[in-house]
């Protein structure tokens, strides 16, 4: 009889650097996976759940660096990356910097690690810390620098939440990661402004909510209609209302707040780009238009 061989899967070692409560379920992720982890914080307490979990904790940053070629940055900001790696040794090593930050500063960053030697992705996180290592939830990083550190570690970084590449730019992660954001905060925008007009009225936010969340995933349907628009240069194509309409029908919404006593301070901006649009004789377009106005 032959000898019994066992296949095992090799799980590419991974060096954190950073555990608050994203930091933390990153490393509890890879941990999760199989992956040889070693970790550093600032305050080297929270770094003692991990350990007992089975990471090994770095001393300093520059310990943490040394343990491994892939170094991932989860610090609280683009100063804090700036701080911990300051005269630490990056030659040959792979650097993937999720902290948030703007295009123009993740750009910078690649350089700066370029320049000592470092191979550089930059990534946005779309998730909240219980999102990750929970395939279901949806979760997911966009990723933009270099293409052949991504490649080859497709695998790892898909483990805590799906991996987007987006690009060569190391900017465009960010650039991905904040517009998501300010569309979400727009939408945060109108929700508040929603509730506001019922309160004190004997109409329940939670007999509301389910009517608001479907009306909102209906008009979510607009964002395909918007891009086709953008790059066709046509903004009346598959206009359903039309900026002229939209505009004359404002004026309801405004008496409404007024009526019930709500600021119109959420609407008011947008609503005062529309106006700028038709003023300009678009009135037959759709709202498309406004992100013209919006480019300085």
């Amino acid at each position: 009889m032959g000898e019994k061989t066992v296949e095992t899967s090799f799980k590419a070692p991974v060096v954190l650097l950073g555990l608050g409560a994203m930091g933390t379920a990153l490393a509890r992720a890879w941990l999760a996976a199989g992956h040889p982890l070693t970790v550093w914080n600032r305050t080297a307490a929270r770094a003692e759940p991990l350990a007992a979990e089975g990471a090994a904790v770095a001393a300093t940053v520059a310990e943490a660096v040394a343990a491994g070629r892939l170094v991932v940055v989860c610090l609280l900001d683009d100063d804090s990356v700036e701080q911990a790696l300051d005269g630490v040794e990056l030659a040959g090593k792979d650097l993937v910097n999720l902290v948030t930050s703007t295009p123009g500063r993740a750009r910078a960053r690649a350089a700066w690690a370029e320049a000592r030697g470092a191979r550089y992705l930059d990534g946005g996180i779309m998730a909240v810390p219980p999102m990750i290592g929970a395939p279901a939830a949806g979760a997911y990083v966009f990723y933009s620098g270099s293409g052949e550190l991504f490649e080859e570690y497709r695998e790892v970084l898909a483990v805590p939440a799906g991996a987007r590449y987006v690009g060569a730019d190391a900017g465009y992660a960010a650039l991905h990661d904040v517009a998501l954001l300010s569309g979400m905060y727009g939408m945060f925008a109108g929700i508040a402004h929603a509730f506001a007009l019922v309160r004190g009225e004997a109409v329940r936010p939670g007999d509301l909510a389910p009517l608001l969340g479907s009306w909102l995933t209906a008009m979510a349907g607009s964002v395909e209609r918007t891009a086709e628009q953008l790059e066709s240069g046509d903004y009346m194509g598959g206009v359903v209302s039309n900026l002229a309409m939209q505009v004359a029908g404002k004026e309801t919404l405004l008496r409404t707040a007024e009526e019930q006593g709500v600021s119109v301070e959420l609407l008011t901006p947008y609503f005062r780009l529309m106006e700028h649009r038709l003023a300009l004789g678009s009135g037959a377009e759709d709202l498309t238009g406004v992100v013209d106005l919006l480019r300085r």
